[in-house]
């Protein structure tokens, strides 16, 4: 699959709020996954597991989701970008709101890079 036909299915899948299934169908075995440094939320992961891990971990200490919006990719190259936007309550957060960029890097089919900018 080419980067955009990636970041197609990122969006359909997105869109329907399907994080796991895009990991599970779109992640390389050995992606990594970065937050910004600093971050109160989560840090670096590597490999599809792991990556898997912190994403559970995250949606497990999630009590209520008030509102949450992603954009259309913006494709360039082997890279992608997607806004996100989501109004949660958090466990020992309390209710927040987390503005992001999202990018994805892809290569030979397949997404090797997540970074969160917020």
């Amino acid at each position: 699959m080419t980067t955009k036909e990636i970041a197609a299915r990122f969006n359909e899948l997105a869109q329907q709020e399907k994080w796991f299934e895009i990991q599970t169908e779109l992640f390389s075995d050995d992606v990594i996954s970065i937050d910004p440094e600093n971050s109160p939320y989560f840090g670096y992961a590597e490999g599809k597991e792991a990556v898997r891990k912190k994403g559970m971990d995250w949606v497990s200490r999630v009590e209520q989701a008030h509102h949450r919006y992603t954009t259309a990719p913006i494709v360039a190259e082997n890279h992608f970008v997607v806004g996100r936007k989501v109004d949660i309550t958090v466990k020992g957060f309390g209710r927040i709101v987390i503005d992001e960029l999202m990018m994805y890097e892809v290569r030979d089919g397949q997404i090797i890079s997540e970074q969160f900018y917020y």
